[in-house]
């Protein structure tokens, strides 16, 4: 079995610097951090509202980091403009609505589905690997390989939720399970993430064709209690 890669997203550094509007904590440094860490990429939101990250953020970061970067995008003019610029080695189009607190399913892919396709021939014409955040659902898993994709990233919160909660989770558990399947069977490399902890990404890693996972609020939250060097190390473990 191939080695499964570690994301590591700091959005909630930059969550807890902009809550001061101080310039501490750095999400530069947590994304260097990472990388000595042993992280394969470090993951960054950059929101409309730009309530996290922001382009300074992104600036630094792209110029600084040696592992890839993977960012997350809505699908808009303005963040297609940005990608295009910025060159990200990794993108994740992500589906955005200003008043969410945080990413609360996969993209509706049947919603201009035209300008989708479109932005992903010139993102990946651009040297970037293109991944589309989608709900662990067979038609939107044949829709993205339909749109050019190179990934999926499957939306986990509701199975991650239902563990959360000490829910009977083995229904969600067998559509991420068909999702992967048809994934690989597709030729689309298959990835995990939103709302994974430690127990959450220790069942996930059992599933045999997942290839990455992208952890941040958890993994951050965590940090301040035992410290980002033994949290990724931790997540390493699991997802070896």
């Amino acid at each position: 079995m191939s080695k499964i890669r570690l994301g590591v997203n700091i959005d909630h550094v930059a969550t807890v610097r902009n809550a001061r509007g101080e310039s501490y904590p750095s999400p530069l440094r947590a994304a260097l951090f990472a990388q000595k860490s042993g992280a394969d990429s470090v993951t960054i939101h950059l929101r409309e509202d730009r309530r996290h990250i922001n382009d300074s953020d992104l600036k630094e970061i792209k110029s600084k980091l040696k592992i890839p970067f993977n960012l997350e995008i809505a699908a808009t003019n303005e963040m297609f403009k940005i990608a295009l610029k910025r060159k990200p080695p990794f993108i994740c189009i992500v589906p955005e609505k200003r008043q969410e607190i945080t990413t609360e399913g996969g993209l509706n892919l049947n919603f201009k589905k035209n300008f989708l396709k479109k932005i992903i021939n010139k993102l990946k014409k651009n040297k970037s690997r293109i991944s589309l955040f989608v709900e662990p659902n067979l038609n939107d898993i044949k829709e993205s390989k339909n749109l050019n994709a190179d990934c999926v990233e499957i939306h986990t919160g509701k199975f991650c939720n239902l563990i959360n909660k000490n829910k009977n989770y083995k229904n969600e558990l067998k559509r991420i399970k068909s999702a992967v399947s048809l994934g690989n069977k597709l030729g689309l490399e298959v990835h995990a993430g939103h709302g994974l902890t430690y127990k959450s990404a220790k069942i996930l890693a059992k599933i045999s064709g997942i290839k990455e996972f992208n952890i941040g609020h958890f993994l951050i939250g965590e940090s301040i209690f035992v410290g980002l060097n033994k949290t990724i190390k931790n997540f390493r473990k699991i997802v070896k």
